[in-house]
């Protein structure tokens, strides 16, 4: 008797939930959209515990109340505002006042159609929803373990029938070598195309990365001819380390880049569904160069950037850390997990 477990074949595919029909009308296991006044200009997600509703753009004025980790809120507008903070003086207004851009996920409602050829090796997606729920099984009744968020990325091994009848994929965890499952629709499927190098024609002795921890800010260059800059988080500045006896004051010096992996799970390391643990699954793009295990990588639980944040890596817009890892070496394949290398120089004051 097969299990609603095993691999799904296409007769399956094409049952379930009406996907013959290319139906997207699925019952979802995150909140939809919300609709509030006005015409949106984006959707927001609650990055932290908390963040304050203000009555104006500033810290000073009224706070009208609260929003928990997770709510969405449509985005109607954005102010710079005089009051900054001076590193991000970015506000957004919302449907009921304003609130900072600091701890606002920006994020999509994109659900997908399910990819029914996985490759034997697995292949990598990305999380096309504002988050979605993981469980021990491809059942919502089962066990529930993290929950995985907007442009996270995710190893897929297998698509399976769920015990609700409808598609699933299995996935495993980078770190803890677990497998564990959600829902199909909520992921998207990275093709090759998206993770071509760029700039392959350039020497590689020719690029190189400068990272200004009084600036937080990073630059790539081609023969000395600056590339990309952009704003980053480093590391909360500390002299004593922490439990797992590393600092989390950034490394400054000479350093390459050495291992590049397009998910790691970062964090403490345990199977939880505590939104408030210190897990960090599926961080992408990471480009590590420090044996300590710094890195650059995609940021999904803040958009603070121009200030210290992290543990000691280098916090990027996911999008471009994504850049950041396409145009290093060395070059890694989307049909692996890690590469290892010397590759791009970094250069950290």
């Amino acid at each position: 008797m097969s299990s609603p477990l095993d691999s799904i074949t296409r007769r399956d595919f094409l049952g379930l939930s009406g996907l013959s029909c290319l139906s997207l009308a699925l019952a979802p296991l995150v909140p939809p959209p919300p609709y509030g006044l006005g015409t949106p200009r984006g959707l927001g997600r609650v990055a932290s515990s908390w963040i304050g509703l203000y009555k104006e753009p500033s810290f000073r004025a009224t706070r009208l109340g609260k929003l928990a980790r997770d709510e969405l809120i449509n985005i109607l507008t954005h102010e710079v505002a005089d009051d900054g903070p001076s590193h991000n003086p970015v506000w957004y207004r919302v449907p009921d006042g304003y609130v900072h851009s600091g701890r606002l996920q920006s994020v999509r409602w994109e659900p997908q159609i399910p990819k029914q050829a996985i490759p034997p090796g697995g292949a990598l997606f990305e999380i096309s929803v504002p988050y979605t729920r993981t469980y021990r099984q491809a059942d919502p009744a089962s066990e529930p373990f993290y929950r995985l968020y907007y442009q996270s990325t995710a190893w897929v091994e297998a698509l399976v029938v769920g015990a609700d009848g409808r598609a699933w994929y299995q996935l495993v965890d980078d770190l803890l070598k677990v497998r564990y499952f959600t829902r199909a629709e909520h992921l998207r499927w990275i093709p090759p195309g998206e993770l071509t190098p760029l700039s392959p024609d350039v020497p590689g002795h020719e690029k190189h990365i400068e990272v200004t921890l009084a600036d937080q800010e990073l630059r790539a260059f081609e023969f000395d001819e600056l590339v990309f800059k952009t704003n980053i988080s480093s590391g909360i500045s500390s002299n004593e380390p922490t439990e797992n006896g590393i600092p989390t004051t950034t490394p400054s010096g000479q350093f390459y880049v050495e291992i590049k992996m397009a998910l790691r799970h970062m964090g403490d390391g345990r199977l939880t569904s505590d939104l408030e643990a210190y897990e960090l699954p599926g961080v992408p793009w990471v480009s590590f160069f420090h044996l300590t295990g710094v890195g650059f990588h995609g940021t999904y639980w803040h958009n603070d950037f121009g200030r210290p944040m992290s543990h000691g890596c280098i916090n990027m817009r996911p999008e471009e850390a994504k850049w950041l890892y396409r145009w290093t070496a060395p070059t890694a394949s989307p049909e692996e997990m890690r590469r290892i290398g010397h590759g791009t120089l970094v250069l950290v004051n």
